[in-house]
């Protein structure tokens, strides 16, 4: 019998000895041996819970058990959790984790010491939830270069974006319903400013490309600009607005940035709704795959958490190899990089507009009056913010098809 330990009991933590207990006898059948919760490290009592004599309020009680010999992390953040994680697998316990800002920050360095003591530091619920996403990335796909990735990677703000467009509300209004609804935390600002989205793109680049790439030189913008005018203009042009985060590789270098991006009716994300996630990715070869399904939650996240363990307990005496380089991946300008902008600006700058584009493709809607919308030729940012120096921007999308 393999004897876990769980530091964190809140949604995913629970989520997680829940799986256990309810699928305990398949999840033994698949591992070939079952697997049992030891001990949980949380700092409050749970009186009436199915697991409240497993409770320990010091974390050495896991750390110091030696009949356990995987810890799961769930306690999000990177302190304590990082010193929590370094200690257990300095100890000889494989970890497995469902926290996003400590594998975007430590995962090669934790990954490289959980191969110095023969154990694994494993980490599918860090990007997408319950999708799997990083063992297809780390396994299935390994014959590929992998040429673009782009992804939908927060269910909060596929949500916002989408009652938006459906409803015609404004972000606020839907924000705040959000949070009534239990998907949009009291305090908003990692998933709405696109902080969230970021990490997780930093993970999968970081995978994709073997190095360590810093979340904090990835341009980032979010979705709190976007207005209810906006999704009437994406109607018109038949697409939908969604946070994207995206990596690509172009000419040697390797692009990053989470923005919202105008996403034609032709391309997979345009219909992915509500709190769903989707990522898609393209090889050099294989070309396109997408991985879709609930980007969060506490039953899909504890999944991709259990699976993990599952690999541990398959792989006890064996570290599986995980190609991410502590060596930091130096990014291309995103500020270089050509792309269209969708452009709103007042009626009044109407002319002035057409006369600094050199290309000018008009979007028009019924619904918004006083304005002038177009969309420009491919160019820089760079060279965007010096054409339009002159103008009074009201929004400005990127264009994503």
């Amino acid at each position: 019998m393999v004897k876990v330990g769980i530091i964190g009991y809140g949604t995913v933590g629970s989520g997680v000895f829940e799986v256990l207990d309810v699928n305990k006898e398949s999840i033994a059948e698949k591992s070939g041996e079952e697997i049992q919760v030891k001990r949980i490290c949380d700092l409050r009592e749970f009186p009436g819970d199915k697991a409240e004599k497993l409770i320990t309020h010091d974390f050495n009680d896991i750390l110091k058990d030696s009949e356990i010999s995987v810890v799961v992390e769930t306690m999000g953040g990177t302190k304590p959790a990082y010193d929590f994680v370094k200690a257990s697998i300095e100890a000889g316990k494989s970890v497995c984790t469902s926290n996003k800002e400590l594998v975007a920050t430590y995962g090669a360095g934790l990954i490289k010491l959980a191969k110095q003591h023969n154990v694994n530091f494993l980490f599918e619920a860090s990007v997408g939830g319950g999708i799997p996403v990083i063992r297809p990335l780390n396994h299935a796909l390994t014959a590929e270069k992998v040429v673009e990735i782009k992804g939908i990677l927060n269910g909060t703000t596929n949500f916002i974006l989408t009652k938006m467009s459906r409803e015609g509300s404004d972000y606020a209004t839907v924000l705040k319903e959000a949070q009534d609804m239990g998907y949009a935390e009291k305090n908003p600002t990692a998933d709405v400013e696109g902080f969230d989205t970021c990490r997780k793109i930093a993970i999968l680049t970081s995978l994709a490309y073997g190095k360590q790439v810093d979340y904090n030189d990835i341009q980032t913008e979010g979705i709190t600009k976007i207005t209810k005018e906006d999704m009437d203009y994406a109607k018109a042009l038949d697409a939908s607005i969604k946070l994207i985060g995206e990596s690509k590789i172009e000419d040697g270098s390797v692009y990053a940035r989470v923005a919202p991006a105008l996403i034609g009716r032709e391309q997979p994300l345009y219909s992915v709704h509500d709190v769903f996630n989707a990522i898609f990715i393209k090889g050099n070869m294989v070309d396109d795959v997408m991985f879709y399904g609930r980007g969060a939650g506490k039953l899909p996240t504890a999944s991709a958490v259990v699976a993990d363990i599952v690999d541990a307990v398959k792989n006890k005496d064996r570290h599986i190899t995980t190609i991410w380089e502590e060596d930091k991946l130096k990014l291309g300008d995103i500020r270089q990089y050509k792309q269209r902008f969708f452009v709103r600006v007042p009626e009044s700058d109407k002319q002035d507009a057409k006369n600094s584009f050199s290309e000018c493709e008009e979007v028009k809607t019924e619904k918004v009056k006083g304005e002038f919308a177009f969309i420009t030729a491919p160019m820089s940012e760079n060279e965007f913010d010096d054409v339009v120096k002159g103008l009074n921007v009201i929004n400005r999308i990127i264009v994503n098809f």
